[in-house]
């Protein structure tokens, strides 16, 4: 199997390929035509058997996930596809919105019938107004097209998509608080159990799967579990979608199968940038924990990553070479964390709040003897005790960071971090030079 493997990618640089022509000029919904020759337990079985797993950071079995859907419910079913991509390097699932709105929207279609779901929502962050309206402008497409609505291509099944835009918050990235922002709700994590799959949008049976999980969707039908398994690792099949930013000569979305290695993608983006190397990344965005050069050769699959004490997340590989702090880093993501945080839980509410405190003493060189215990405490304290993984996402970039980086949090006890790396030497721009055009 070749290093890349475009599949979900492979029309993106077509002309005008988010138009519904374009698109079934390329085989578009051809899957789907073949899919309603199928019963819905076959499509479950056969996303099962391939072996596909959530690409929204979990990695849990999408054909399983689907399998839970109680077939006895007298409510109706729900698709609910989340598309709230907004955690710090994470940026997969707008490119391939943008790109090829009309792959998620078959691959909607094929899986609401699979899990006998009339209705889908696709819920995409409001910020990303662009992406809003290319999506819209698909669904109105397939409408006309009789791929959606009533009597989909004569075979008497009914189904409908519907755009939702959110407010713009990040926690509503996580599911239980994404379907309540859905029903007109402020977007709190709720309680589980019960579990979306049984009480879930309007206390209905609800399946909620990531934009590339769906997305996947419509090339399995297509193709069939064996050459779905042609790519990937033993337990992490198939190809997924790489985001590769920071440091990096060619930064941007590159898709291979599971497993392989950042050194490899590094070589296919050009290395980090000229005279500088490698010194940590995230495997999976800000809320996975920190790697660092000694993981190169690390297979980017849910098992190599788990085996590291990190996760693959959501592949969002944020590259920093040694001009960067990793302390003013790690504040500004804990930053955002605090700042994201919907303040149901006191841990993650109060907990990011002091964890900011500290960390801002320590960039500003002025902490003090005990700090980096307390933080470690704090995140021992604030980890696994929200509704959420909110919460665990800012510990871990704190705890992971003082692993590998000690030296430089107790360099904070009496060193600005921006006299050890000025802020000019690690920004990607530049200002322009005064007199010289802009």
């Amino acid at each position: 199997m070749d290093t890349l493997t475009p599949v979900l990618s492979r029309n993106w640089a077509d002309e005008r390929a988010w138009k519904l022509t374009n698109y079934e000029r390329v085989g578009g919904y051809n899957a789907l035509r073949k899919a309603l020759r199928m019963t819905p337990d076959e499509i479950t079985a056969l996303v099962k058997d391939s072996g596909l797993r959530g690409r929204g950071g979990a990695g849990f079995p999408t054909g399983m996930k689907w399998s839970f859907v109680p077939k006895d419910n007298p409510n109706p079913t729900y698709l609910v596809i989340n598309a709230d991509e907004s955690e710090p390097g994470t940026c997969k699932d707008i490119p391939l919105m943008m790109a090829s709105p009309h792959t998620l929207v078959e691959g909607a279609i094929i899986s609401s019938y699979a899990i006998g779901a009339k209705f889908a929502f696709i819920y995409v962050r409001g910020e990303v107004l662009h992406v809003a309206r290319r999506l819209q402008q698909a669904v109105r497409e397939a409408y006309s097209a009789g791929y959606l609505g009533r009597n989909i291509q004569g075979t008497g099944v009914d189904i409908d998509l519907v755009i939702h835009v959110g407010a713009g918050a990040y926690i509503c990235g996580e599911e239980t608080a994404l379907l309540d922002s859905l029903e007109g709700r402020r977007g709190q994590p709720r309680l589980r159990p019960p579990f979306p799959a049984v009480a879930g949008l309007y206390a209905s049976p609800t399946v909620i799967n990531n934009v590339e999980s769906i997305a996947s969707v419509p090339c399995i039908v297509e193709n069939g579990k064996d050459w779905f398994n042609l790519m990937g690792t033993e337990k992490s099949k198939g190809m997924t979608l790489y985001s590769l930013s920071g440091h990096v000569n060619r930064p941007g979305q590159f898709e291979a199968p599971l497993g392989i290695t950042l050194r490899e993608l590094l070589k296919l983006s050009g290395g980090m940038r000229e005279g500088h190397e490698l010194k940590f990344w995230t495997p999976g965005g800000s809320s996975t924990p920190i790697l660092t050069a000694e993981h190169l050769d690390l297979p980017l699959d849910y098992e190599g990553m788990a085996g590291a004490g990190s996760m693959l997340g959501t592949k969002a590989l944020q590259c920093f070479d040694e001009t960067t702090s990793v302390v003013r880093t790690t504040l500004r993501w804990v930053e955002f964390y605090k700042h994201e945080s919907c303040g149901k839980c006191t841990p993650c509410r109060e907990g990011t709040w002091w964890l900011v405190q500290i960390l801002l003493r320590l960039e500003a060189g002025d902490g003090v003897e005990g700090d980096i215990e307390k933080l470690l405490d704090l995140s021992e304290n604030i980890g696994g005790r929200s509704f959420c993984a909110l919460a665990d996402g800012a510990v871990a970039a704190v705890t992971s960071a003082i692993r590998y980086f000690r030296s430089e949090f107790e360099d904070g006890y009496h060193t600005p971090a921006w006299e050890l790396f000025p802020y000019e030497r690690s920004a990607l721009f530049t200002r322009a030079t005064e007199g010289a055009p802009a």
